[in-house]
C-alpha cells in the first residue's frame, strides 16, 4: 500500500518512507497542526488483523512514551485510522544505526 500523500487524523501528512522493520514501516511526515516534521511508525498490513501484534505495538508506544532520556526519541501521539495503527515520534536527522555500524565496523 502506498501511503505517500495520505493524511492521518487530519494532521499528519505522510511524505516519504525512511525505514522498515519487522513489524512496522517508518515514514517522514509533516504535522500540519504544529507545523513540524515527525516520524510516523505504521504497523504493517499483515499484522493489523492480529490482536496480539496490535497489543504489542500499543504496548511499545506506552513504554516509549513513559521514558525521558536524550538518547530516546520522544513519542508525540498514537492512533488508529482506516485500520492503520501508528505511533508519531520525534524525527531525528542523521545517520541510521545500520549506517554507523557499517562505517565504524
Amino acid at each position: 500500500m502506498n501511503l505517500i500523500g495520505k493524511i492521518l487524523d487530519n494532521r499528519y501528512e505522510i511524505l516519504e518512507k525512511i525505514g522498515n522493520g519487522g513489524m512496522a514501516t517508518v515514514f517522514k511526515a509533516k504535522c500540519h497542526v504544529l507545523n513540524r516534521y515527525v516520524a510516523v511508525k505504521i504497523l504493517k498490513d499483515e499484522f493489523t488483523t492480529d490482536s496480539e501484534f496490535i497489543k504489542r505495538f500499543n504496548s511499545e508506544a506506552q513504554s516509549a512514551a513513559s521514558l525521558t532520556h536524550p538518547n530516546i526519541v520522544s513519542i508525540f501521539d498514537v492512533g488508529n485510522e482506516d485500520n492503520l495503527y501508528y505511533i508519531v515520534m520525534e524525527l531525528i536527522q542523521g545517520k541510521t544505526l545500520k549506517e554507523i555500524i557499517t562505517e565504524d565496523r
